[in-house]
């Protein structure tokens, strides 16, 4: 296992640096996007890394593109490093298996969630009133209960913070009917083709977020697509509605993090080794569980 914190590439024009990524400038049309093995919690990045975290979501994600791609164009150019531009390859140590090459694309400010299942903020609206995002849904279903059908819950994206939920009327107002019209219809179409394949590999794919944006005029899927990350995965063979269930996620992370008298605002508390290991092992058993490869 390897770990990257943080990217250097001297020379080479640094755009972003997120939670997870290091986004790069290519030219006028491209993009490096870089994973790191950083971790967010409660909203605060860790300075823990978890070993090899950076090369699942790429990985995965590199897997979601190729099974999706004739549902939805992404813009995935390469991510074998030798095909990279010259300058790049200098930097093959930090980019190998966990760098995509992409196409610049001018992005829609929505983060497009579908839910099948009823968990986290969602849940949390439904048992206030009923509700999620404005979506009126039947009474008497319990936390992680499957909806009778999967929904479309938009959210305004946010630079610092959590997403903010919004319902279909706001998106509309702030990207265009239209635009929100072929969003929805197209995050519910790739939610239903993932979550029946999840469903052979023994995972339930509980609810998901994309990005997406328009290169010219085609609407396109960016940035990470159905990783542990951006998607709530749970162990199929251990379902049980009514409560919080098993993920293959951070949680490892949030719940020693609980235990501490943290007030949850930076600087956070380092992570024990046991802690990062585990969180690594159920980003590795995901990825290895849904494309049935070894990383």
């Amino acid at each position: 296992m390897s770990t990257l914190l943080q990217t250097s590439l001297p020379g080479i024009e640094l755009v972003a640096r997120g939670k997870v990524r290091d986004v790069y400038a290519i030219g006028t049309d491209k993009l490096l996007m870089v994973a790191t093995d950083r971790i967010s919690a409660f909203d605060c990045v860790l300075s823990s890394p978890i070993p090899d975290k950076g090369r699942v979501l790429t990985q995965l994600s590199l897997f979601w593109f190729e099974f999706l791609k004739d549902l939805v164009p992404n813009h995935l150019l390469t991510a074998d490093v030798s095909e990279y531009p010259a300058e790049l390859r200098a930097f093959a140590d930090q980019l190998e298996g966990r760098s995509m090459l992409v196409r610049r694309a001018e992005m829609v400010p929505i983060e497009c969630v579908a839910r099948g299942y009823l968990s986290g903020s969602g849940w949390k609206e439904y048992k206030a009133g009923g509700t999620v995002c404005g979506i009126a849904l039947p009474a008497g279903l319990l936390e992680s209960s499957q909806l009778p059908e999967p929904i479309y819950t938009p959210a305004a994206k946010a630079q610092t913070g959590h997403d903010e939920n919004i319902s279909f009327e706001t998106a509309a107002g702030m990207a265009g009917l239209d635009v929100v019209t072929r969003l929805r219809d197209l995050t519910l179409a790739i939610y239903r083709k993932a979550s029946d394949y999840a469903r052979t590999r023994g995972i339930i794919l509980a609810d998901t977020k994309f990005e997406f944006g328009f290169i010219g005029d085609t609407l396109t899927l960016g940035d990470e697509v159905l990783t542990p990350d951006s998607s709530r995965f749970w162990p199929a063979d251990q379902y049980q509605p009514g409560g919080a269930q098993p993920s293959f996620d951070k949680q490892f992370v949030r719940d020693y993090l609980e235990t501490l008298t943290w007030n949850k605002t930076p600087p956070a508390p380092a992570l024990p080794d046991d802690v990062a290991a585990k969180t690594a092992a159920k980003y590795r058993e995901a990825y290895e569980k849904l494309t049935g490869k070894s990383l």
